[in-house]
């Protein structure tokens, strides 16, 4: 494939995420990747910021950061509209030409990206992991396959818009501490076809996902509902502990979404974590990354949970678990 040549000067946006004027701890990892992507090739960053009241918040960034930001203050963005963002990327984009239009491979990111892609006619890569350099093309790496293989996608045209996983780049820190400069716009905009009604939040406001030291997670692997009862008895024996999942089993109704883990569910970050019968797609990866020690039971030896493991078992999880559980008993004092 032919990828995009590096010509002298480029200019990269990053969509900033946001909520309840607080930014997403995703945006400094688009910093990250925006700043790898200028050491490439010679760019401008720029944050957009879009919103109510956007204005302090994109003081607060560009503090943090030294980078720049625009910040456009739509009234009738109280709430998120995927329209809004569409329309006004765009027309921003029309304006400044960015090369690279970078955006976190988040429920909301990948609400947008796709959309604005297709009315921008720009080339778009989801999933970015981290990018590499050969020659004078640039190559950005993702998975494919749950996992199973790392593909390095170029594109041939401009602008690209990316999304990028959470929990791969480490937040960006700047090498200046002066503050980037801020420029606000205001926008009206009134959608067409979408209306924000309302936040609705989780009726389920149980933090122990979050706060447990040690977490026994199941994924399609444990085949049957009934084999829970491992995952359960496994957890019982570490104290602090607690059971969560991957997002099938959310879905077939066995765990409760409070316990889903990854890229639609809850950010972990145990000091144990024990995958069960998962794969280790992307999607729940992005969920479990920031664990301090990793120990996956799979049977297939290419699963890429392994990639992520510290301590990788081979072997069906419903032989493993009970064979592991007898030996504890034996050991117990």
């Amino acid at each position: 494939m032919v990828a995009m040549r590096k010509p002298d000067h480029k200019l990269i946006f990053i969509i900033v995420e946001h909520y309840e004027n607080k930014p997403k701890a995703i945006v400094f990892e688009l910093a990250a990747c925006a700043d790898k992507i200028k050491k490439v090739c010679p760019a401008e960053i720029k944050f957009i910021i879009l919103g109510m009241e956007t204005e302090k918040l994109s003081f607060e960034i560009t503090r943090t950061t030294g980078l720049d930001a625009i910040a456009i203050e739509i009234n009738e963005l109280a709430l998120y509209n995927s329209e809004i963002y569409k329309m006004v990327i765009n027309n921003l984009a029309a304006e400044f030409l960015p090369s690279f239009i970078i955006i976190g491979h988040t429920p909301r990111g990948l609400d947008f990206a796709s959309g604005l892609a297709v009315r921008m006619k720009a080339a778009f890569i989801t999933g970015v992991e981290d990018l590499m350099e050969e020659g004078e093309k640039i190559y950005f790496k993702r998975q494919m396959f749950y996992g199973k293989i790392n593909a390095h996608i170029a594109a041939n045209s401009e602008p690209l818009i990316i999304t990028v996983q959470p929990g791969i780049f480490e937040p960006y820190k700047p090498d200046k501490t002066s503050p980037g400069k801020v420029e606000t716009r205001r926008v009206e905009y009134f959608p067409e076809f979408i209306r924000a009604k309302g936040i609705r939040r989780c009726k389920y406001q149980d933090s122990s996902i979050s706060e447990a030291k040690v977490i026994v997670s199941a994924g399609n692997g444990i085949e049957e509902k009934k084999n829970l009862d491992l995952i359960y008895k496994l957890a019982d024996i570490f104290p602090g502990s607690a059971v969560g999942g991957s997002r099938i089993l959310i879905d077939r109704g066995w765990l409760e979404y409070r316990q889903q883990i990854g890229l639609t569910g809850a950010q972990v970050a145990p000091e144990l974590y024990i995958a069960c019968g998962i794969s280790g797609a992307s999607q729940h990866l992005a969920g479990m990354r920031k664990s301090g020690f990793v120990v996956a039971i799979n049977r297939d030896p290419k699963a890429a949970i392994f990639n992520e493991s510290d301590v990788s078992v081979i072997e069906d999880l419903n032989k493993f678990i009970p064979a592991f559980l007898e030996e504890y008993e034996k050991r117990k004092i």
